[in-house]
């Protein structure tokens, strides 16, 4: 641009001035120099070079009289190859040289400092660094404390060799600023009334992060990702689902494992007992086929923890829907058989043949057949699936079973609620019955415990967040069973195990025999 041009001129003006000002470099001699702008065209750097031709002197002046016109000896050409190249071959005919880049090459020293061009032309920096300081009289005086030279290599250009003094004579260099750099992490806001210069930094709010320093800004992080501490980044939001690793996943699995083992436990004293008649009388067929559905809604607990996939979605509410009916019918059926017994026992009575072992099978796959097909529509229509929750919490990811439809969801409840609130309704009726081991009594009371568990849990489903959704309804689930083994098989077993004597038919049939 021009003010290159302007610098290379003036350097060159420099350069002359120094030599004819010396004695030592060439005596006798002095050097003149015209400067033409050629505007950067070609035809006027070409007229330009004809106007010199036409100026030839051959005679060399040594006097002190300049006035005169001198020999050309060299043309410094100009910066853009173009024109160069133009006037050069006007100039080469009468042999005057032109030159460019030779000037990059000058080197000598004057006054003690060195005079010299770089690479681009330019001549070398070379400042001295000078500082207000006070003398020991008291008088202010400008004190040459170091030195930049650009000609020496990086890092050794920049030079100090006496202490600066700052403001009433401190040694602090002072700040230039009104406030200092907010950090990563932070975002400046200016102060109201006072230059732009003085701000406050504030905090990135919860889901931002700044990373750069006096940022204005602060930017939201991923909907999965949540920022560090220092809010400078941002990173993963750590998953969470009920796993076999978490301390509640392991004692819930514990209990389940143990309401398993307990039903099958039972179940083996109840079938090496099976011919007594505390056994015979409680309907042996159901009861096994009761504590067989026991066990698979402690086992069906299981498939809650861990983390969800799209079998265990579909798996865990089925399977618990399904088995769940299948033990509320067995119950019912148990009910059932004891009102139709006392029925029997009266004058004229038929009625067991109508509701004897056939009947009884009969009715356990029909209400569970019922709980199947709704099961079924739910999967075939709207089935659970996995998902990312992340409304639930800000900084974490809730792993869980969306419910796809939410109606099959509660119509699967619903149909166990109404069997077991009917069962409940049966058990009531024959709670009276005269008979020593009336399960009936123990019946209701397991309903009971079943209906309360159940209605708690729904409001408890609703508000839990995150993982203890599933805990709820595990806790529900082992409860209410817990509630049906405990209250229905427990005192069979207890007088199986420790009171044999009563194990008789007569002490059955005669709740007055002590």
């Amino acid at each position: 641009g021009p003010f290159l041009h302007l610098r290379f001129s003036r350097a060159m003006v420099f350069a002359i001035e120094e030599i004819n000002n010396s004695t030592e470099l060439l005596p006798g001699i002095r050097l003149g120099y015209q400067i033409f702008d050629s505007c950067s065209s070609v035809p006027v750097a070409v007229h330009v070079a004809f106007q010199l031709l036409n100026s030839l002197d051959t005679v060399f002046y040594t006097g002190g009289n300049c006035l005169q016109s001198g020999m050309v000896m060299t043309i410094v050409g100009e910066s853009g190859s173009t024109p160069s190249i133009s006037m050069s071959r006007i100039l080469g005919s009468f042999n005057i040289p032109q030159i460019l880049a030779e000037l990059k090459k000058v080197n000598f020293s004057r006054n003690g400092y060195g005079v010299s061009f770089n690479a681009n032309g330019d001549p070398v920096a070379i400042y001295e660094l000078v500082n207000w300081q006070k003398s020991e009289t008291g008088k202010t005086e400008l004190v040459t404390v170091g030195l930049y030279d650009a000609s020496l290599p990086e890092g050794h250009d920049f030079q100090i060799n006496r202490n600066i003094t700052w403001m009433e004579d401190g040694t602090q260099v002072p700040v230039s600023v009104c406030s200092a750099s907010c950090p990563p992490g932070t975002r400046k806001v200016l102060q109201k009334g006072k230059p732009i210069c003085c701000y406050d930094c504030i905090l990135c709010p919860e889901g931002e992060t700044s990373n750069t320093t006096d940022s204005t800004d602060c930017i939201p992080c991923h909907k999965e990702f949540w920022p560090n501490a220092k809010r400078d980044t941002c990173i993963p939001k750590p998953v969470e689902f009920l796993s076999f690793q978490d301390i509640l996943g392991i004692i819930l699995a514990a209990f389940s494992v143990l309401g398993a083992c307990l039903a099958i436990m039972t179940g083996a004293v109840f079938f090496h007992n099976r011919k007594t008649p505390i056994v015979r009388a409680n309907n042996s067929e159901l009861s096994f086929l009761l504590l067989i559905s026991l066990t698979l809604c402690f086992l069906c607990s299981l498939t809650f923890i861990g983390a969800p996939s799209e079998w265990s979605c579909m798996l865990r509410h089925t399977a618990f829907g399904i088995t769940f009916v299948l033990c509320i019918s067995c119950v019912l059926g148990k009910t059932i058989v004891v009102l139709m017994a006392f029925k029997a026992t009266l004058p004229g009575s038929n009625v067991m043949k109508w509701f004897g072992p056939p009947q009884q099978r009969i009715t356990v796959v029909s209400f569970t057949f019922i709980q199947v097909l709704i099961c079924t529509i739910w999967l075939v229509l709207s089935p659970p699936f996995p998902i990312k929750n992340l409304t639930a919490y800000k900084e974490k990811i809730i792993l869980e079973c969306a419910l796809g439809s939410a109606v099959g969801f509660w119509a699967v409840l619903s149909y166990i609620g109404l069997l077991a609130a009917f069962c409940f309704v049966l058990a009531v009726l024959a709670r009276k019955l005269p008979d020593n081991f009336n399960e009936a009594k123990f019946i209701t009371f397991s309903m009971l415990i079943f209906c309360a568990v159940w209605i708690t849990f729904i409001p408890a489903y609703v508000s839990s967040p995150g993982k203890f959704t599933v805990v709820v309804e595990i806790f529900a689930i082992l409860a209410s069973s817990f509630g049906l083994i405990m209250c229905i098989f427990a005192p069979k077993c207890f007088i199986i195990l420790f009171k044999p004597e009563k194990n008789t038919k007569k002490y059955v049939m005669n709740k007055n025999v002590s």
